[in-house]
């Protein structure tokens, strides 16, 4: 009788882990986004001599629809992939009329479920699609109000590179650096907290714990996490074998990897014809596109062969992006969100995550909501979570259920 763990972490491998040992005949390279036609994005020349956070081009941008009571301004700065070679990213940064100089920032990371360059937030923040970004105007908008600047990092980097979550804690910690680099815009002193939710709330973890040895010098004083997959073997053994409604987002997490670890995790190599074809139709697709084409398949419908064995490379990658793996911890106190039954990220990473960095010392406040959709969880949560950041700027302690 087969081993129901390991068929089950067979799958994940080629959906969310990818394997190796393919044959010859198999091979096939990864597919990447189109370039974006806009020169802003492309890379400058003097790249490789700038060091991480260094502002490379500044430009003004429209007021996005919904926004109001800012000036809107998006920069492209020096980052590093998960391979260290140096890549240009870019945020947008979103400044109160209302502020005071070295006022609150905070760095948003929005939810990006995309493989298409068109899908970014500073993208994203002009179309109407409010699967996007104008579904979080509301809550900046209130942000802005209260005076708080607002970065919103493209954190997917370049590539698109959706599932490499340690690259969008490196993103968002460089991103803040430019923003406090760029000396016109008076951010150089402010005190710095960090949110996101889901995705986002990946790229918000993974910075937290990255920035005392990455980022040590950013006054971050406080993090919001929500939704979190702490642990990806854990999200794609809840997505399991059989068909699922979001296998479309495990398999695009699969190919951003892929486009980040082409080497390491080559997904590429171990589709069918019908694989291939379903990684064309989302190669450029954002969040609708995935979630449309990918529902209800299952890993029978793209593999090579239904039962794999996975490589210790490609497992390496999944642990190296997984927060629950990364053995630093967060010096800044952190609130995290998270549903008990959430159906689609399970909370038990979370835990163990939690309870590893309350061992360490780290100041951490769990908030259970009660919500099984994953995305009603975020709104149940977010008033917790604003009002944790509001403390955090009041100089308040911060609370622990350590």
């Amino acid at each position: 009788m087969r081993n129901p763990a390991r068929h089950t972490l067979a799958a994940i491998t080629l959906a969310l882990l990818a394997l190796l040992g393919a044959s010859p005949a198999l091979m096939a390279a990864p597919l990447y986004p189109p370039a974006d036609p806009d020169p802003f994005y492309a890379a400058p020349a003097e790249l490789a001599q700038a060091a991480p956070g260094d502002v490379l081009k500044i430009r003004p941008r429209p007021i996005p629809p919904g926004f109001a009571g800012v000036e809107t301004w998006q920069i492209q700065f020096r980052s590093t992939d998960s391979a260290g070679a140096p890549i240009a990213a870019t945020t947008m940064l979103f400044l109160p009329l209302n502020r005071t100089a070295n006022g609150p920032l905070l760095s948003f990371q929005h939810i990006i479920n995309a493989l298409g360059l068109q899908c970014t937030p500073s993208r994203a923040l002009y179309t109407n699609d409010p699967l996007d970004v104008i579904r979080e105007a509301p809550a900046l908008n209130a942000a802005f109000q209260q005076g708080w600047s607002v970065a919103v990092p493209d954190h997917l980097g370049p590539k698109s590179a959706y599932g490499a979550a340690r690259l969008g804690g490196t993103i968002t910690l460089d991103g803040i650096r430019a923003v406090q680099r760029a000396t016109q815009f008076q951010l150089t002193e402010s005190p710095i907290t960090m949110a996101g939710y889901s995705g986002g709330g990946m790229a918000t973890a993974f910075a937290a714990a990255l920035a005392p040895a990455y980022a040590p010098e950013l006054n971050i004083i406080g993090a919001a996490a929500g939704g979190v997959p702490m642990d990806l073997r854990d999200l794609a053994n809840a997505l399991g074998d059989d068909p699922h409604p979001a296998f479309g987002l495990a398999f695009a997490a699969a190919l951003g990897l892929e486009r980040e670890y082409p080497e390491r995790f080559p997904v590429s190599t171990q589709l069918t014809d019908s694989g291939r074809a379903l990684q064309r139709q989302l190669n450029d697709g954002c969040t609708n596109d995935i979630l449309g084409v990918g529902i209800n398949r299952g890993i029978r419908d793209i593999a090579v062969a239904p039962e794999l064995v996975d490589s210790p490379e490609a497992t390496a990658v999944i642990e190296e992006n997984s927060v629950s793996s990364y053995p630093g911890v967060p010096t800044t106190p952190m609130f995290i969100w998270h549903s008990s039954t959430d159906l689609l990220v399970p909370i038990d990473a979370v835990d163990r995550t939690v309870a590893r960095y309350c061992a360490a010392g780290s100041t951490v406040a769990l908030h259970r909501v009660n919500s099984p959709d994953h995305l009603t969880a975020a709104l149940e949560g977010l008033p917790a979570a604003v009002a944790y950041l509001q403390a955090r700027y009041r100089g308040e302690p911060a609370p622990s259920t350590c």
